[in-house]
């Protein structure tokens, strides 16, 4: 079989990763982000202000990465026990007195990221 005459540039590599990276981060990314920040449950405007988008070698994040609380607003929670962490007891405003516990029925999800993810996207 004969050579052919073409020869590929060495950096060709970085430069398409380059490029992938950089249309997953700007055109993707920024798309998924902000369908996210608009769909996103907004009460204190907490977690909004959390979620990001990151490339890192071809792979796109788009997230919360300092809101404990981001998974159990997009997943939901079960029912779960509520003790007290540095305190004897649980007190709130509306509460008749203090209780050594509180048995949460959990939280309806209310997703954000997987709407956001699923949009349909046109060029």
């Amino acid at each position: 079989m004969a050579q052919s005459g073409v020869r590929l540039d060495p950096s060709a590599r970085a430069h398409v990763d380059e490029a992938i990276n950089n249309w997953l981060e700007h055109e993707i990314g920024d798309a998924i982000l902000g369908d996210a920040q608009n769909f996103v449950p907004k009460r204190t405007g907490r977690l909004r202000e959390s979620l990001r988008r990151e490339v890192h070698d071809k792979v796109l994040r788009v997230g919360s990465l300092d809101c404990n609380y981001a998974s159990d607003v997009e997943l939901g929670t079960g029912p779960h026990v509520i003790t007290p962490r540095n305190k004897k007891a649980l007190s709130w405003p509306e509460a008749d007195h203090p209780v050594a516990r509180v048995n949460h029925p959990g939280t309806k999800p209310s997703p954000y990221l997987r709407p956001a993810l699923f949009q349909r996207r046109t060029p």
